[in-house]
């Protein structure tokens, strides 16, 4: 299988889909890998270390897409990059299609095998390949938040660890999944007064037991959220339904009782955010203010580390490469019930249900 491995173009995203170690892997099962001239430069990987790999560089993006059978990225293709789609053609990223509706029709009309990075799913629902970006974004998201609560960032002013005679900074967590432990640790690690808020008690169980109630649990609900949130000098949203809108569990009506310069990091902005006034930013313009409440929405947390983030991705991504470039895609989910959770687009057709219900569109299950 020829595989391409072009340069993303989203605004201020370095990452890059595929190692110099995959290429080698590839190329030695027999495949062609091409890669955009450049691709590898924000990850700090050089053209010349996917050369001696067996690497073939193309200067052309144009020039890529229209000979690769797979085009391997991070991010989602945007729409410079739809006209270069061609059918029967496979598009393996990450997508977030539930709340992208263009990109979507996009998919559907170019005829296109779009997999999905963040659906597929293991038998006891694990997502292998959020879990690493989703490990990054929830680290992350408290070394943004604490920034931005600094006064010259607009926020509170707090220092999440407090010192001697003052009390920590106040963090809730919304979403005790991936990414909410994961900030969860960090905050605690600060110093912060950290509390985790999720509907699902045996995770809670799980959180208490494993930080021995360094880290304090809530049973999520409404009122427990205004509870919390009103409270909090730092929110992170933490929420994800795979495949599907993220739920707004902050509503507008939150941030009028919330701390003046409280901070809201929404890492569930991918999916649209948990908070009713979530929109996409980038990292050149991380946030804006609702309400005297500042909003942190990057939608490509992870692009601010790409080293770090592109060797984890690609650790998690290089399997399941490995098997549509051995098998073709068809064979490869037949094969893997996991990957086959993947498909979101199949020939025209939506094939993940979360997605068609997010716009109205025909469910069309896909089948081997």
């Amino acid at each position: 299988m020829i595989v391409g491995v072009p340069k993303e173009i989203k605004p201020q995203e370095a990452r890059v889909g595929v190692t110099p170690s995959g290429v080698d892997q590839l190329v030695k099962r027999g495949h062609a890998v091409l890669i955009e001239s450049g691709a590898g430069i924000g990850s700090g990987i050089a053209d010349d270390e996917y050369v001696r790999q067996g690497a073939v560089m193309v200067s052309s993006a144009d020039e890529l897409w229209s000979r690769a059978e797979m085009i391997w990225k991070v991010k989602e293709p945007i729409a410079p990059e739809y006209a270069r789609m061609r059918p029967g053609q496979i598009i393996y990223a990450y997508l977030h299609l539930a709340p992208d509706l263009p990109q979507t029709q996009a998919l559907v009309d170019a005829g296109v095998i779009a997999v999905a990075f963040e659906t597929i799913e293991t038998a006891d629902r694990r997502l292998p390949l959020l879990a690493p970006m989703s490990e990054v974004a929830g680290r992350l998201s408290v070394q943004a938040g604490a920034r931005t609560l600094e006064r010259p960032q607009g926020g509170r002013g707090v220092l999440l660890g407090g010192v001697p005679g003052v009390p920590p900074g106040r963090v809730a967590v919304i979403g005790g999944g991936v990414v909410g432990i994961n900030a969860a640790r960090m905050a605690m690690g600060l110093g912060a007064d950290v509390t985790v808020l999720d509907v699902n008690l045996e995770r809670l169980r799980w959180i208490d037991h494993t930080f021995g109630g360094r880290i304090k649990t809530q049973a999520s609900s409404p009122h427990a959220i205004t509870e919390y949130v009103n409270d909090a000098d730092l929110i992170i949203g933490a929420v994800l339904v795979t495949g599907a809108r993220a739920p707004h569990l902050i509503r507008r009506e939150h941030l009028a009782t919330m701390k003046a310069d409280a901070v809201l990091v929404d890492v569930a902005v991918d999916q649209g955010g948990c908070a009713e006034t979530t929109r996409p930013t980038t990292h050149a313009e991380p946030t804006y203010i609702v309400d005297g409440v500042v909003h942190y929405a990057v939608a490509n947390m992870p692009g601010a580390v790409p080293r770090t983030s592109t060797f984890a991705l690609h650790n998690a991504t290089m399997p399941y490469a490995v098997r549509i470039a051995d098998l073709g895609w068809e064979s490869a989910c037949a094969q893997d019930s996991a990957l086959a959770k993947g498909l979101n687009v199949v020939r025209g057709r939506v094939t993940h249900q979360a997605v068609a219900e997010s716009h109205g569109m025909t469910y069309s299950p896909w089948s081997a």
